[in-house]
């Protein structure tokens, strides 16, 4: 089946792929949100361990989908991830310690004789939930902004920059999709806490956290959008594979490819309804609702940066090193092999729904939590 299709399908089908598990990762990462509202929505030790053992049934979906995010780039895309993860080493090493913290924390936050106290973990905890989102949210923002690098012949991988990947934080605009990230996650950590939590305080509270987040989000998100839409894009040709600047070049993809844009405005337009329904209907399910939009909008975006000629991860130091679905692939055997692994993505995503319908069968509460028995992060 997949060995009949040529190279280049192959790329687009993996590079949907990957679009499709960096939509599932944003969305999963509600728990470093939820993690940066510990103190915001408790009022006591009860209310934050309630928070705490929420976030502690699904932090390790997180962990999940970044590892198999990475995996399937560097299987996919093996050039990629040698660049980028070899070159930028400073912001990927500086990602991978937030979330090291957070598997600590989670671990060693509730057991006895813990000797840092658990208000170290909690600070471990909103580390991983801050500075995690902002670097991640300031790495994808290199794919549109571009990075410092050049290829040899052999394709090793040369940082023009001794930053190693931290020089990004030079570019006023990787600001704007970090603090966007920051304060969408926040939203979705507070919608999952409405649906997971069986107590009226932390509903109160979390419903005004959401209001006034989505006033700070839409600034910021508007702006990237703007800046991505307006600006100078990479494109190369199908041919020559010579990459040159096209004006409003995703703009145009989301124009000339328009399932692309429906998809971007249909997951805007969920997370808004999702926020809406939160805070002025004092819905509780709004998680699946902001969680799908979530997926679409980020997928669309991936889709967008990747497809219909572009470079998903432009070189500014030379044009012609920058990467593209095309000339950063792994070979038609590995794609093809890969593939067949992949048919088995929907029983995985369907064993994860089920697995989740289990946990979130009975809610936390405060009975729960001052309970002896129960097992507490």
């Amino acid at each position: 089946m997949f060995e009949n299709l040529s190279l280049h399908e192959l790329q687009i089908y993996w590079w949907v792929i990957i679009s499709l598990l960096g939509g599932l990762f944003v969305f999963i990462m509600f728990v470093q949100g939820g993690q940066t509202l510990l103190r915001e929505l408790s009022e006591n030790e009860t209310e934050k361990t309630m928070l705490v053992n929420s976030l502690g049934r699904k932090w390790e979906l997180g962990f999940t989908t970044l590892v198999l995010f990475g995996g399937a780039l560097f299987a996919a895309f093996p050039l990629f991830y040698a660049t980028s993860f070899g070159g930028a080493y400073w912001v990927w090493l500086a990602i991978l310690f937030t979330f090291i913290v957070q598997a600590v924390s989670y671990e060693y936050r509730a057991k006895p004789s813990n000797i840092f106290g658990a208000k170290t973990y909690e600070t471990f905890l909103a580390i991983n939930g801050y500075l995690g989102t902002f670097l991640l949210g300031t790495a994808i923002s290199t794919f549109f902004s571009g990075a410092d690098f050049r290829l040899d012949e052999h394709n090793f991988v040369h940082w023009m920059n001794p930053t190693r990947g931290l020089e990004a934080l030079l570019v006023w605009q990787n600001y704007l999709l970090p603090f966007a990230m920051i304060f969408l996650v926040r939203i979705i950590g507070g919608m999952y806490f409405l649906n997971n939590i069986d107590h009226e305080p932390i509903h109160a509270k979390t419903r005004a956290m959401i209001k006034r987040n989505i006033v700070y989000f839409l600034p910021f998100f508007l702006s990237f959008a703007g800046w991505v839409l307006f600006k100078e894009g990479y494109a190369y040709d199908p041919v020559t594979k010579a990459v040159f600047l096209v004006p409003m070049k995703h703009l145009m993809t989301f124009i000339e490819l328009p399932w692309i844009g429906a998809m971007f405005l249909i997951g805007v337009v969920m997370v808004l309804i999702a926020v809406f329904n939160s805070v002025f209907r004092a819905k509780n399910c709004c998680i699946f609702t902001v969680g799908a939009g979530t997926v679409l909008a980020v997928m669309a975006l991936l889709l967008n940066v990747g497809l219909n000629g572009t470079s998903y991860y432009p070189s500014v130091y030379d044009l012609q090193h920058s990467l593209t679905i095309e000339n950063s692939s792994g070979s038609h055997y590995t794609l093809t092999a890969m593939s067949y692994a992949s048919l088995m993505v929907p029983f995985v995503l369907a064993y994860i729904a089920y697995v989740w319908h289990l946990m979130d069968r009975v809610k936390i509460t405060e009975e729960e939590i001052t309970s002896s028995g129960e097992h507490h992060y």
